[in-house]
């Protein structure tokens, strides 16, 4: 018998008082090595690994993103891995810091030019967003403001927002939500 939990039943029709955690704590040092998962036999173990571990996305995407000169040296390195071993990354890394260029420096001519290499670039995402701003640059070249270019989305706001001054004082979320979706 190997198992705390019968030896302490069966201890119990002897008169032990004590719980199973005491036979347990009791038992552990009699334990072979092996035996079980919390005493693993030491031979039996697997190597730790020799290679570095790799960074989560999460991390290479704020490494990736932060300015060249504000990156701690792990950052550095992060980012420097990361972009020799996948040439998506690289690509995406030349887009990324080209954009923030044109941003700070507010060089906006030189937007078309970006949005033309991200488009013939083969990143599966990257195209998407190409394509928004395209439109939306688009709108503000024809003279279109903002409010024009997004009125669906403006349009939605503004009625939740009467809806929501309508009811201010006598309802609850519960009712808003329901004249909310009654009137889309």
């Amino acid at each position: 018998m190997t198992n705390a939990q019968t030896i302490t039943c069966e201890l119990r029709t002897l008169g032990f008082t004590g719980d199973v955690q005491t036979v347990r704590r009791y038992l552990k040092p009699f334990r072979l090595p092996g035996s079980s998962r919390c005493r693993p036999d030491p031979h039996r173990r697997k190597p730790t690994p020799t290679a570095a571990a790799v960074p989560k996305p999460r991390t290479i995407s704020r490494a990736l993103l932060t300015h060249p000169d504000r990156l701690t040296e792990q950052d550095a390195l992060i980012v420097k891995n990361a972009t020799t071993e996948c040439v998506h990354l690289e690509h995406l890394q030349q887009h990324v810091r080209t954009f923030a260029k044109i941003m700070t420096q507010r060089r906006g001519l030189e937007l078309p030019a970006w949005l033309e290499a991200v488009e013939a670039d083969d990143l599966p995402e990257l195209p998407s967003l190409a394509i928004g701003m395209r439109r939306d640059l688009t709108a503000i070249i024809n003279g279109l403001t903002t409010e024009h270019s997004s009125g669906a989305v403006e349009g939605n706001v503004t009625r939740v927002k009467r809806l929501k001054r309508d009811g201010y004082g006598r309802a609850n979320f519960d009712l808003l939500r329901a004249q909310i979706l009654l009137a889309t």
